[in-house]
């Protein structure tokens, strides 16, 4: 087989795990987007509510995130060197952490009232965001867990039963919410807090999809992945604690950034607070697909890892990183282009200030949007060759060293103001991508097995 057609064939197989995911995660965010939509006739206050609620929520759910991501590196190993045993062993440990990680971030977050108040948010935002919680919350060990049977299934080269059940999952969370939220149909009328209870029993329902996935569909119940799930695997739990932890902190390091990034709006001025929010939503969907890939990236290096071959590990991590690099490139094309339409679909037929800064940032995060494609393509490359330490450092120095004083001094000592914090952002963002691509390098390229 020459180079180009093993590049292809690594094309292949990068974008058969990496569309699903891909898919997987957007519709996610069509779940979440679908929640704030019924919200939004509760009014603003319950919508501000909303917001809050899950900004505590996901500071909780990032870290357990973070760790049960392990598995996904750990099973590909597995399945690259041939070992069935292995793999059941990666997924085993990691619904045992989920389990002990998500019960120390529902008490968090059942405290989530006592914590917005700390942060000055005011009483009566801070207790309907609580009673939101109160609801949500216990869909953290479900969607943990959840996570896990995702990194199993990737590690296969099967993720597609993950997308059908995220699928079948909108309009069943649609409703539910609309049902609980609103007390249709003789049902009680539970207010925010029926809304986050309609998501956790959602969540609970796509846990049970993928648990009878697992346990009776090909090609996973060959794995026995279930069985003797109650033996706790102490050994290979440090090793996933170990590559987890750092991930987890890498992930709240990020999160940070952009919440401090929102602070420092705020303090410009609401218009800029409303703008940041805007540019930062089209982020977070265009962030979607190169997270996909991010993940096919780790489940492609990670099979050539364990089956000990260093030219694959290097053709894995550099067709992740140019496929993320052409899509990233299109779509930032595409935002470019549509900048002032985006602002009208968030803001309605407006010409204000508010829509005019939207469209502003969204210029200027076109520079952001290739480089943080290029981040998370490079750590999940980094993920699957077990490499989670340095880049913690590496997300410390980019963010929080250069990212966030870039954004302050930016804003408040030049005539940016917020333009300037988003140019902050893109400068630590790019810091990071280049520290990731040029440690992946350096690995690739030494990798040698005996």
């Amino acid at each position: 087989m020459t180079g180009s057609h093993h590049l292809a064939a690594e094309l292949g197989e990068t974008l058969k795990l990496a569309v699903p995911i891909a898919l997987t995660q957007l519709g996610q965010i069509a779940m979440m987007t679908t929640d704030i939509a019924l919200i939004g006739r509760f009014g603003s206050e319950a919508v501000a509510a909303a917001s809050l609620a899950h900004t505590v929520y996901f500071v909780s759910f990032t870290f357990g995130m973070g760790l049960v991501s392990a598995v996904a590196p750990l099973a590909a190993q597995a399945f690259g060197a041939r070992n069935p045993h292995g793999i059941r062993r990666s997924l085993r440990v990691g619904l045992w952490a989920a389990l002990f990680i998500a019960l120390p971030m529902m008490a968090l977050s059942f405290r989530g009232e006592q914590i917005l108040l700390m942060l000055g948010q005011s009483p009566v935002a801070a207790n309907l965001a609580q009673q939101y919680l109160l609801g949500l919350t216990w869909s953290i060990l479900p969607a943990l867990w959840f996570l896990a049977i995702r990194g199993f299934m990737s590690a296969v080269n099967r993720p597609e039963p993950i997308l059908w059940i995220t699928l079948a999952a909108i309009p069943a969370n649609a409703l539910l919410v609309y049902l609980l939220l609103y007390g249709a149909f003789g049902l009680p009328n539970l207010g925010l807090f029926g809304a986050g209870l309609a998501t956790s029993i959602v969540n609970f329902g796509t846990l049970l999809a993928a648990l009878w996935f697992v346990a009776r569909r090909r090609p996973f119940r060959k794995f026995h992945a279930l069985g003797h799930v109650w033996r706790v695997d102490w050994g290979l739990m440090r090793q996933l604690v170990v590559i987890g932890a750092p991930i987890s902190i890498s992930f709240l390091l990020e999160y940070g950034l952009f919440g401090a990034a929102g602070l420092l709006m705020g303090v410009i001025s609401m218009t800029a607070l409303a703008a940041h929010q805007i540019a930062l939503q089209v982020a977070a969907i265009l962030f979607m697909v190169p997270f996909g890939i991010s993940i096919a990236a780790t489940v492609r290096v990670g099979h050539a890892i364990g089956r000990r071959d260093a030219s694959g590990v290097r053709r894995a991590g550099l067709v992740a990183t140019w496929l993320g690099i052409a899509i990233g490139a299109a779509l930032t094309l595409a935002v470019i282009l549509s900048r002032f339409g985006i602002a009208t679909i968030f803001l309605g037929e407006s010409t204000d200030a508010t829509a005019e800064l939207s469209a502003t940032l969204l210029l200027v995060g076109s520079t952001f949007f290739v480089a943080d494609a290029i981040q998370t393509i490079a750590a999940g490359s980094l993920r699957g060759m077990n490499d989670t330490r340095l880049p913690l450092v590496f997300a410390t120095i980019s963010y929080w060293l250069i990212g966030f004083p870039s954004a302050w001094w930016l804003a408040f000592h030049t005539p940016l103001g917020a333009v300037g914090v988003w140019i902050g952002l893109s400068v630590g963002t790019a810091v990071y991508a280049t520290l990731l691509l040029l440690r992946f390098r350096f690995l690739a390229r030494k990798l040698v097995f005996q």
